[in-house]
């Protein structure tokens, strides 16, 4: 198979397209209000306990076998698992690894238009009237209050935000590898950080702005997320590692097939291990030192924990940080600057959901660039339109981030370290990865990808389902078993036809990804046998 043309100009830009798919809403929103939830230190070993054993080793994963992969003339994850496993069923096996991102974009770029709608209304002064209702202003803004009501285009409705948002997506995708999502990310990486740096230096800087109420302060907002509390007692609770560790499947997009697309236009000898330490970094930076000590603190002195306390990610960035910035002095202007913040942080991350589909329209299907940015353009557009016109109480997005955007994620990491630490094997693995390779990793990784990253997924992919699906509350003496509203949702007395039309369209969807993935195979066979008329079995690709 011909080698594809596409490539990253420099490392650097990789490094920086890669931060930017980590770098997003999570970062800012999810990240802290967890962090709090959860009481910091607790959560922060829990946290970094995750990083350390899931985070990292999966992200050396998808480095490594897109790297490979690319060598072959690969940049899908079916078209990457079919040349390295040499199995007819492999290519299936990947069809998690582009459908997923692509549905979650069906939803996120509707919230990334909401980014960029608040960023307008605050720069015009829509955010800052006496005495608003900023929950009021979500609803109506995001049709939450019916369905079909978000199908309006005036400056307070979220129509034409989505479609700005959409075209802009694929504007910048259709420009490729390094002259769209390349480009965007070398200027909307350092922008997003020093906006994140002027707004943190602000927060900072605030003291005690009532001085009616001394208790809250900086000080005592730095507190409320990072004092460590009672550590072992956080450390007992499932639902905190669950937590933990699904914030960094969110944080560094691990397992959504991304970073192996990515990884597949690097150059044959680029440094995987390095670059993907740097870029997990720069994301932790990101999330850590600059959203860990924005959004909270600086929620907390201007409303108090109640203000902070058991608040959703939503609910934290689009209904208290507006009342927080109208009380601040210049709060219009930190208002404008941290949506535009929040927006970039989503471009980034959209573009790189939409390319695992790109790739695997180009190399399955032999689709030119224009042919495979429509398809997928019409695709997503389609899903996009549902969850747009199914707003009430967000119910089509939840419905759909809940099923792929959560459980898909846990499945398609799985089948990744398993195929590097099992089906590639671990010391051939190894190698690979340290192929080009500046730095080493530790060697005490070897047994963690083969043994603890696989273990330790499987396990919290148990708590989860037992959590989330099954409803149980975690208790042995006294076990409670109360399906979620998820399963109640499609299968309880009252079902909702929202839910179950979202995921009637996730079955179809799956159902049109398997289909295309079977004629990618048949493609990818004829070639092979084109080129190895002699050797090569069907279904095996020739290293």
């Amino acid at each position: 198979m011909a080698q594809a043309k596409e490539a990253w100009s420099s490392r650097f830009g990789v490094i920086l397209a890669v931060a930017g798919s980590a770098v997003g809403l999570g970062n800012f929103l999810r990240f802290p209000g967890l962090a709090a939830q959860y009481g910091g230190g607790a959560f922060m070993i829990a946290y970094f306990l995750s990083l350390l054993l899931i985070g990292l080793p999966l992200g050396w994963v998808e480095w490594t076998l897109g790297r490979e992969g690319g060598r072959r003339g690969y940049h899908s994850t079916s078209g990457i698992f079919h040349a390295l496993m040499g199995k007819p069923w492999a290519k299936y096996l990947g069809v998690i690894g582009f459908f997923t991102p692509v549905v979650i974009y069906m939803y996120y770029v509707y919230v990334e238009a909401w980014c960029l709608g608040y960023a307008l209304n605050a720069l015009t002064g829509g955010l800052s009237e006496p005495g608003m209702n900023y929950g009021a202003f979500f609803t109506r803004f995001t049709g939450a209050q019916a369905d079909g009501v978000a199908l309006h285009f005036g400056l307070q409705d979220v129509g034409i935000f989505v479609l700005i948002v959409y075209v802009l997506n694929f504007f910048f995708i259709y420009r490729g590898i390094s002259k769209g999502i390349e480009a965007v990310c070398t200027y909307a990486m350092p922008a997003l950080i020093l906006i994140a740096v002027i707004i943190l230096v602000r927060v900072l800087t605030l003291g005690t702005p009532d001085a009616s109420k001394p208790d809250q302060s900086v000080i005592n907002g730095l507190g409320y997320l990072w004092n460590p509390g009672d550590v072992l007692t956080g450390l007992k609770n499932p639902e905190l590692w669950l937590a933990a560790a699904g914030q960094i499947f969110f944080s560094l997009s691990v397992g959504f097939g991304v970073i192996i697309t990515y990884a597949s236009y690097l150059k044959t000898k680029d440094d995987v291990v390095l670059s993907g330490l740097t870029a997990s970094a720069a994301n932790e930076f990101c999330e850590v030192g600059l959203g860990g000590l924005i959004t909270v603190p600086a929620a907390f002195i201007f409303l108090g924990t109640a203000g902070v306390a058991g608040q959703g990610t939503f609910a934290l960035g689009f209904n208290v940080l507006p009342e927080v910035f109208v009380r601040m002095p210049g709060g219009q202007v930190f208002a404008t600057i941290f949506f535009i913040l929040l927006f970039l942080a989503a471009i980034t991350s959209s573009l790189s959901m939409l390319q695992p589909g790109i790739a695997f329209l180009e190399e399955g299907l032999g689709l030119g660039r224009k042919a495979s940015v429509a398809l997928l353009g019409f695709v997503t557009g389609i899903g996009t339109l549902f969850v747009w016109y199914f707003s009430k109480d967000l119910k089509a997005m939840d419905t759909i981030d809940f099923w792929v955007g959560t459980l898909m994620l846990f499945i398609q990491a799985t089948i990744l370290v398993i195929i590097f630490g099992w089906n590639v094997g671990i010391e051939r693995g190894w190698k690979l990865m340290h192929e080009g390779a500046e730095m080493r990793a530790p060697t005490i990784y070897k047994s963690i990808l083969k043994y603890v990253t696989p273990l330790f997924l499987i396990g919290i992919f148990v708590m989860w389902l037992l959590k989330n699906v099954a409803g149980w509350n975690f208790s042995f003496s006294q076990p409670v078993f109360a399906p979620s509203g998820y399963v109640v949702d499609l299968i309880g007395s009252q079902p909702s036809p929202v839910a179950r039309l979202g995921i009637a369209l996730v079955v179809i969807i799956t159902a049109f990804a398997l289909v295309l993935t079977h004629l990618a195979g048949k493609r990818w066979e004829a070639a092979a046998a084109r080129s190895h008329p002699s050797h090569a079995p069907k279904g095996k690709v020739t290293p």
